[in-house]
Parts: C-alpha cells; sequence; structure tokens
C-alpha cells in the first residue's frame, strides 16, 4: 500500500506555490466584473437594491447547504435574512437550521471588513449547527483525539478522501491561519498576492485544517467571500455558492486533486474562474432588476389584475425563468382563474409582446419578453 501524504504533512505546508503568470488575465477580468457590477448597481433604486441584496444573500444561504446535501426552505431563509437586515417581513415561525445560516450570510455582509478572529469563526459554527444535537463541541474547534477523515463507501471497504490534521494541532494551525488571512488582506501587505489567488487560497488553506466537527465547507466559502469583500473594500454581492453547487462535482474534484500537493495553481484557476462565472451571475441579476423596473413602469397600466400577479411570479422566479415555463395550467393556478380566462389573459400578453410563446398544445409554454432573459 502506496502511503499518501496530505498538503499539510508536506515539510514547506502551509507554503502554497502557483504560476503568477497564469492567473493574470482571471485577475484582469475580476477588477473588470468588479467594476461594472459597481457601475450598474448606481442605477437601481433603493428597493430593488433591497431586493437584489435579499435574494443574493438568500440564495447564497440555500446552495452553500445544498452542496452539503441540505435541503432548506426558501420562504423561510428569504423571511430570516430580511428581518436581520431590518426589513419589513411577515412573521413566521423560522426553523433552526434557516435560521442560522441566514444569521451567518447577514453577519458576513454586515461584518466582512472585521479581521478575522476565532471568535468570528466559533459565532458562524454555533449560527449553522443552530438546533444540532448530533455534534459534541459546537462554537469551538474539534477536539476528539480520533483523526478527522472524510470518507465514503460501505463498512469494510471505506475509500479515504482526506485527512485533516490532528485535534491537538488545531490551537497551532488556526493562529497560523488567521495571522495569515489578517496579514494579507492589510493595506500595507507587500506580498502583492491578487484578489482571486487570496480568495482561493483562504478556502483551501482553511478546508485543509478542517477545524470543526462539521460545517467547514460552508464556512471555508464564506471565508472566501469576506476575503473577496476585504480584497475590493466592500461586500462582494456574489453569487459564490449558488455558482459551485452548478457543479459541485467539479468542486469536490478539484479539492481532492489538492489536498496531497502545496502546488495549486490548477485550483486557483478553477475556484478563480468560478468567482467570475459567480460576477456574471451577479450582473445577470442586476440587469434583470433594471429590466423589472422599466417594465412595471411602462406595462402595469394596460394589465389586469390576473396578469399583474402571474406577471410578477415570473419576474420572482429570477433570470433564469419559471421552473418548467409557463403553461396555461400554472397560470389558471397563480391566478386562481378558470381555463378559458387564462387563455384569453395569456394571448394579450403575446400580443403586447409581454410574453413569448414557444411549443404547441399541452407543452405551449410562456416566458417573459425582455432582453436579459
Amino acid at each position: 500500500m502506496i502511503y499518501k501524504k496530505w498538503n499539510w504533512q508536506h515539510n514547506k505546508w502551509p507554503h502554497f506555490t502557483y504560476d503568477k503568470k497564469v492567473l493574470q488575465k482571471l485577475e484582469y477580468q475580476f477588477l473588470q466584473n468588479t467594476g461594472m457590477v459597481s457601475g450598474v448597481l448606481k442605477h437601481i433604486q433603493k428597493d430593488s437594491k433591497d431586493d437584489l441584496l435579499v435574494e443574493i444573500l438568500s440564495t447564497e444561504a440555500l446552495k452553500t447547504s445544498e452542496i452539503e446535501g441540505e435541503i432548506l426552505s426558501r420562504e423561510s431563509v428569504q423571511s430570516s435574512i430580511k428581518n436581520n437586515l431590518g426589513l419589513k417581513t411577515e412573521k413566521r415561525k423560522i426553523p433552526p437550521a434557516e435560521f442560522g445560516i441566514s444569521e451567518m450570510m447577514v453577519d458576513l455582509y454586515k461584518n466582512y471588513n472585521k479581521p478575522l478572529s476565532h471568535e468570528q469563526l466559533f459565532e458562524w459554527h454555533k449560527m449553522i449547527t443552530n438546533g444540532r444535537r448530533d455534534l459534541i463541541n459546537i462554537g469551538g474547534y474539534r477536539n476528539h483525539e480520533d483523526s478527522m477523515q472524510i470518507v465514503s463507501g460501505a463498512l469494510g471497504k471505506e475509500r479515504v478522501h482526506f485527512e485533516a490534521p490532528a485535534s491537538k494541532q488545531l490551537p497551532y494551525e488556526m493562529d497560523q491561519f488567521i495571522y495569515w488571512f489578517n496579514s494579507v488582506h492589510e493595506d500595507k501587505d507587500k506580498s502583492e498576492m491578487l484578489a482571486l489567488t487570496k480568495a482561493g487560497i483562504a478556502h483551501l488553506y482553511f478546508v485543509s485544517i478542517h477545524p470543526f466537527e462539521d460545517g467547514n465547507g460552508r464556512i471555508g466559502r464564506a471565508i472566501a467571500e469576506k476575503s473577496i469583500a476585504l480584497s475590493i473594500h466592500q461586500p462582494t454581492l456574489i453569487s459564490l455558492s449558488y455558482t459551485i453547487e452548478k457543479d459541485k462535482k467539479s468542486y469536490y474534484s478539484s479539492l481532492a486533486k489538492h489536498n496531497t500537493t502545496l502546488d495549486i495553481t490548477e485550483w486557483l484557476v478553477y475556484f478563480g474562474q468560478t468567482i467570475l462565472d459567480a460576477q456574471q451571475n451577479t450582473l445577470k441579476q442586476i440587469e434583470f432588476l433594471i429590466e423589472e423596473t422599466k417594465f412595471f413602469d411602462h406595462f402595469s397600466p394596460q394589465l389586469n389584475e390576473r396578469q399583474l400577479k402571474v406577471v410578477k411570479r415570473l419576474f420572482d422566479a429570477g433570470y433564469s425563468g419559471f421552473k418548467g415555463g409557463l403553461s396555461a395550467d400554472n397560470y389558471t393556478k397563480i391566478a386562481k382563474t378558470s381555463a378559458s380566462t387564462a387563455t384569453r389573459d395569456l394571448q394579450d400578453l403575446v400580443e403586447k409582446k409581454i410574453l413569448i410563446r414557444t411549443g404547441a398544445l399541452k407543452g405551449t409554454r410562456y416566458s417573459l419578453h425582455i432582453k436579459s432573459v
């Protein structure tokens, strides 16, 4: 049996190496995208900005949990995020998991510019394990004597994907990590390490230490977003977890490929491109919001109450569209009307070029006729 040496077992740990030249184009595109996001945000009214913030934070909360196999309620997450942001929301009982992840997302957004600390990490861990009864140490680093391993496979045929440093090493490892993180994000830092590189290393470095019993992935992604925010001196407003979740197989594959080496060029290329994709998603969301404002300013007087309700539901679905497409049956249920009335309303919306019709007979579907969809 060949002994596998994990990255943290190398003599030069945690001094990662990478080819800066390979990353230059990604870093340049990141700066361009950052400028574009800041520019288009200026054209959004405050209410719409609040809607955008709630949508991005909610999606991140849902997707960072979904990456770990936890499916949460969107309505509960959004309500909790609005409440934590001090925005108006209907009162509802929020389940512990939804409340906790929402609390962490808002804390990350509001306190992005505070130095990273053990205390902040402990608070995040308490938040995301809210309501859990299966963990020994909540709000603290793991302290059990057994090694922390990530395994898969049936009993007796387990495959070890990664083994983290022993619990007794964590005080030293986490002191080193926090010192590194805060040092490279100081204005006086002379390392010339660029934004995507910092975020990529921060995430890989943290999850390699794997300091908590559970929740390391969610906290690691939050650390990456904090890193980006510190680099650009403002909250990120990017859909990082949303982008990762769309192809989480590549995410886990890339992590696995780099948990035995300190040469992480390929990891930084993967993670950097993921951040760029997340920025593009934010730009599409902003453009969609701008189109939504223009749409209702122009078309609201031309629509009846039923049509307004359904079109609003289509916009609420976001730029990616209504799941499965809007059908006449969907329209009937949303508007609470008859099939014949739904047919007339939909035909009217198509004639006014508000909706686009595709398909035929039972396969007929309708979508918004705006340029950002």
